[in-house]
């Protein structure tokens, strides 16, 4: 059998009992390792777990999947995501796969950013399209989350935004010249989402969102330390969210007052957010 179990978003015990039983029955885990990062090292897994963990790359899980279905229909292996096993279509190539080869396949599902954003006190029924935001490169600045924003927004639903990470990334030398050395990760923070998020608007001005639309950021969710912080994208540009991951939701328009409520528990500037709650969503207090 082939697991792909869902570790959950903090640390080693966010796994569930069911997921825990099959891991301790798998003769190899595997822990992908680039859709997301946990906030914990291998070496916390491993103690808890009482099994070695096998750190899966990019081109392991992509490229050389048969490294981790091999034997896979006669012996027990798992695969550890962090979050929710398909909350990355890699983790959806891989089962394919393992049909092609007749390996039974079972999914052991856990929280996830895209349920667990329900923290923040926005209703999970009014989101819309997710979208992904990359790093800006010097010749690369793309653009395309934007009309999932500005269709999302039309029919007033909030946005979540998924921020990159870079992990075990080769600069353009180094690919070119096939040598294995990497880059320092990265993940992005609220603060440069924002400032991207702002820089494609003045390109577009298409008022998908501007610097007054009321957002919600939020670092380690699900951790004792997580962090949400609520007010427009202007306010929130300076605020320190601490150490990734981070994640940002864009409110839409249809903000109900229950929303509004949890919202200015979170506010950074309580009676700035209540000034633009009552201009532009029409909520007052």
């Amino acid at each position: 059998m082939l697991y792909i179990i869902g570790l959950g978003l903090s640390d080693e015990r966010d796994i569930t009992v069911k997921g825990l039983e099959a891991v301790k029955k798998s003769e190899r885990v595997y822990l992908e390792a680039y859709t997301s990062i946990l906030m914990v090292p291998k070496e916390r897994l491993e103690a808890f777990y009482g099994r070695d963990v096998i750190v899966a790359h990019r081109e392991t899980v992509e490229s050389n999947s048969d490294d981790i279905l091999r034997d896979a229909d006669k012996i027990d292996v798992s695969l550890l995501v962090v979050g929710d096993p398909y909350g990355a279509t890699t983790h959806s190539d891989l089962v394919i796969r393992a049909h092609e080869l007749n390996i039974p396949v079972k999914t052991i599902h856990n929280a996830s950013i895209m349920n667990a954003v329900g923290a923040t006190g926005l209703q999970l029924y009014s989101f819309g399209q997710t979208i992904s935001l990359v790093f800006f490169t010097d010749s690369w600045r793309p653009d395309s989350f934007y009309d999932r924003i500005k269709e999302n927004a039309a029919i007033g639903l909030h946005t979540l935004c998924l921020l990159d990470i870079k992990v075990r990334e080769q600069s353009i030398e180094n690919m070119m010249r096939n040598r294995p050395i990497y880059e320092p990760p990265r993940y992005m923070s609220v603060n440069l989402a924002i400032e991207q998020l702002l820089e494609v608007e003045e390109n577009r001005k298409e008022k998908a969102y501007t610097e007054d639309t009321i957002a919600v950021g939020v670092s380690r969710l699900g951790s004792d330390d997580q962090v949400i912080k609520a007010g427009t994208l202007k306010q929130l540009l300076d605020v320190d969210f601490g150490q990734p991951l981070h994640s940002l939701v864009l409110v839409g328009s249809r903000l109900h007052l229950l929303e509004a409520e949890v919202l200015r528990e979170y506010a950074v500037d309580l009676d700035g957010l209540n000034l633009v709650l009552k201009r532009d969503y029409g909520i007052d207090k």
